[in-house]
């Protein structure tokens, strides 16, 4: 049944880690299977067993080039998952603001004190 939803969903998909990180390397640009298995450690078998996952979900296509085959991000699929994350940005937006005005608090009470070391003239 894991399975099943892994190859449904997109939040499932992304779920593991080497799955992230196999994105991040396709951001950069369309690459074969031996450039993420170089660049990210991992085995080919494992990177392979991954696209598949990726490829299932819709956030990697694949093309022929010759013999090899290209991978690359499709970021539409991403949208569910910006979509949800969007519902919190107002949470995060109030706690960077609160940060804001206690950061500039801490530096309005601050630049009436003198910050020179002790026995500095």
């Amino acid at each position: 049944m894991a399975r099943a939803a892994t190859t449904t969903d997109v939040f499932n998909a992304i779920a593991e880690a080497q799955r992230r990180a196999i994105l991040d390397v396709l951001a950069g640009g369309e690459r074969p299977v031996g450039a993420i298995v170089d660049e990210l450690a991992i085995t080919q078998p494992q990177v392979s067993k991954h696209l598949r996952v990726l490829s299932e979900v819709g956030l990697v296509q694949c093309r022929a080039a010759g013999r090899r085959h290209l991978y690359r991000v499709n970021p539409t699929r991403l949208r569910p998952v910006v979509d949800w994350l969007s519902r919190y940005e107002h949470l995060w937006n109030e706690r960077l603001d609160r940060l804001d005005d206690y950061l500039g608090e801490l530096q309005r009470d601050g630049s009436h004190e003198d910050h020179r070391p002790q026995g500095a003239p």
